[in-house]
């Protein structure tokens, strides 16, 4: 309806058409924003764990479980969305036939950030990382950019895949 309505006043008026073939402006792709997600999810659920896990939790305890609750959820929707974007918008043919594996470690990614936000399974958490790594190292491979992996400088201090740009 509205489309039609704006349409009818681009007859009388001179609107141009815009239009956008990606999610974000081209080349500005990164996964580090995924990698991050999932660091976050493991810190939360690191925070949870100290908790205290018999008996009641104070109301102020109960508030502070229901926000990393939440904090955990969004960041597992946000590692969902950064890989779906680069997977969906950056990997063309030329990187498909170099990463053939892509398409089923994206899937992997998607099925184990659902897994690590349904439960408090830091396991689960782990495992994503090492999945979001490996498309990390892939997306810097398909660029000709070197990795290396390192220990992130602050909680959770796990291993995280960077590109070398010095290199």
């Amino acid at each position: 309806m509205i489309y039609g309505l704006v349409n009818r006043l681009g007859d009388d008026l001179p609107i141009s058409v815009a239009s956008a073939h990606c999610d974000i402006p081209c080349k500005i792709y990164d996964p580090h924003t995924a990698q991050i997600a999932v660091l976050t999810m493991i810190r939360t659920l690191d925070i949870m764990a100290e908790l205290p896990q018999s008996g009641e939790l104070t109301r102020s305890q109960q508030a502070e479980f229901t926000r990393l609750v939440m904090q955990k959820e969004q960041h597992g929707i946000e590692v969902k969305e950064a890989v779906r974007v680069i997977w969906g918008d950056y990997f063309k043919q030329p990187q498909l036939e170099q990463f053939p594996e892509i398409h089923s470690l994206t899937h992997e990614i998607m099925m184990m950030a659902s897994r690590a936000k349904q439960n408090l399974d830091r396991d689960a958490a782990l495992t994503l990382l090492e999945k979001v790594n490996r498309f990390a190292d892939i997306f810097w491979q398909s660029k000709g950019v070197a990795t290396y992996t390192a220990d992130c400088p602050y909680p959770p201090a796990l291993p995280v895949v960077y590109p070398d740009l010095k290199s």
